[in-house]
């Protein structure tokens, strides 16, 4: 069904696509070849929300040369009008002739729309080559669009014993420089990072990306259940900061919070007078958040994974012992059958300095 110049092609468009890796956030990732006579006329991805797609830039490029030319999109062309006019209306005014595409556009305005008025157009459209790696770049838009839900990733530094830090709450450092700095690639593409009142009061972190080139920070989620973040907390002092509470009559302290930059969410609770993490996670991706990066201690992980939220854990694992007093990765109630293990299913898998990392999904 497809060429050996098809896969060329589309591997080029996925390349591209991965370009817009930390900026495009609320939108997909998406990169465009335009291609005549198996020669490149065209090329383009999407840079950021609000600027023009993939389609466009690549169109741009090609020029009179589109006409009666072949496109290679890792994503369904939009049909509607949002931040920008249709893609696909572009690319029929333009003349392509062939539009090869990656994967349907799960977005409910467009799914099928794109691809039904290209054909409608009388142009040759194929779909599903290389589909699972353009899915890949997308997890979190694809979830959000499909159940309402970000992507979630934890994010873990530990022992070969699996501990993530001394009974006394020391964990700096656990894993190396090369570790650390590759966690930082997680965080740009991450459309928020979330933490616990715990790791605030441990650690005091500022959560920002380092050590990566990018044009934007991630949204700050901080649960804290009964407030208690302090207002010279370091996270607070960058704004772009959540906090998830069920405190909501703590009218003072929320206007504090308000006054100096935080955006303070009263939400649900659970029985134990916990913030209800599937309502948080629900005001997230109502929020265009499609990535969550978790950066937090054993309660607010264990407590995820027991709510069915995380999709996938990064575990850096340093070639050390802390012995059996320190800390677990996860706190849960002790399972009594190997019926109740978790399957994880290997992703990937790799030397980060002298460190392991470790991909696995859920």
């Amino acid at each position: 069904m497809f060429k050996p110049a098809d896969h060329a092609f589309m591997s080029k468009a996925l390349q591209l696509a991965k370009k817009g890796l930390y900026t495009t956030t609320p939108n997909p990732r998406v990169g465009c070849v335009i291609t005549r006579n198996n020669e490149i006329v065209g090329s383009g991805w999407h840079e950021k929300a609000g600027q023009p797609h993939a389609e466009i830039n690549a169109l741009t490029m090609a020029g009179a040369a589109a006409q009666g030319a072949t496109a290679y999109i890792t994503l369904e062309p939009c049909s509607h009008h949002g931040r920008t006019p249709p893609c696909a209306d572009a690319l029929i005014r333009a003349g392509i002739a062939r539009a090869v595409i990656a994967m349907q556009d799960p977005n409910p305005q467009v799914q099928g729309g794109g691809i039904a008025a290209l054909k409608q157009a009388g142009i040759a459209v194929q779909s599903g080559l290389m589909q699972d790696s353009a899915a890949a770049l997308n997890a979190g838009f694809i979830k959000r669009m499909q159940q309402k839900k970000p992507w979630v990733r934890v994010k873990m530094a530990i022992s070969l014993d699996g501990k993530t830090a001394l009974n006394n709450g020391q964990s700096q450092w656990i894993t190396g420089e090369a570790a650390r700095r590759d966690g930082h690639h997680w965080r740009a593409r991450s459309c928020a990072i979330m933490t616990g009142i715990g790791t605030i009061r441990a650690d005091n972190p500022h959560l920002t990306v380092r050590h990566v080139s990018t044009s934007r920070q991630p949204r700050k989620i901080i649960i804290d259940n009964h407030l208690a973040i302090p207002i010279d907390a370091d996270i607070l002092k960058e704004g772009n900061t959540c906090i998830f509470t069920t405190s909501a009559g703590n009218t003072a302290k929320i206007a504090r919070l308000e006054r100096i930059g935080a955006h303070v969410i009263p939400t649900e609770q659970t029985g134990q007078e916990q913030v209800n993490l599937t309502s948080v996670m629900t005001t997230l991706a109502q929020l265009e958040c499609n990535e969550v990066l978790v950066e937090a201690g054993s309660a607010l992980s264990g407590a995820l994974i027991r709510a069915g939220l995380v999709d996938e854990l990064i575990i850096y694992m340093a070639p050390s012992l802390l012995g059996g007093s320190a800390r677990d990765m996860f706190q849960w109630s002790e399972f009594t059958s190997l019926e109740q293990k978790i399957a994880l299913r290997m992703m990937d898998m790799r030397m980060i300095g002298r460190d392991i990392r470790i991909i696995a999904r859920l």
